[in-house]
């Protein structure tokens, strides 16, 4: 798929923030990591647990997945979910979230699930 690769610094990758911060080019506050998921605090929490979870994959919104993608966003919930549980968040409840363009919200156009947690969360991201 044309623009759906893995992180790196060419091109129009180099611009992207999440790749950046996934090649150790820009500082995060990494909470986990392994070859599929990078996954770290976001530094404009809109809650108590506010995680960013993102795939190294190059992916810029869900609209541009693919049918192979499908494990990777299951695998981007279940470091979610485990996440949540080293935070103390899965009892009493948290929420993930994918904006998708502009309207929806999205700022970074690279695929990323929002975990959020550690107070009682009205509709919507607040």
């Amino acid at each position: 798929m044309p623009g759906v690769r893995e992180c790196d610094t060419v091109g129009a990758m180099s611009n992207c923030l999440f790749c950046r911060i996934i090649a150790g080019e820009l500082p995060a506050a990494k909470v986990y990591e392994d070859d599929q998921i990078v996954a770290f605090d976001d530094i404009q929490p809109q809650a108590p647990v506010h995680v960013l979870i993102v795939p190294r994959k190059h992916i810029p919104t869900l609209n541009d997945l693919d049918a192979a993608d499908g494990p990777l966003v299951g695998r981007m919930v279940q470091v979610a979910t485990g996440i949540a549980r080293d935070r103390g968040t899965d009892t009493a409840g948290y929420r993930t979230l994918i904006n998708v363009n502009e309207g929806g919200g999205q700022s970074v156009y690279h695929v990323h699930l929002h975990l959020l947690g550690g107070r009682q969360l009205q509709y919507g991201l607040g």
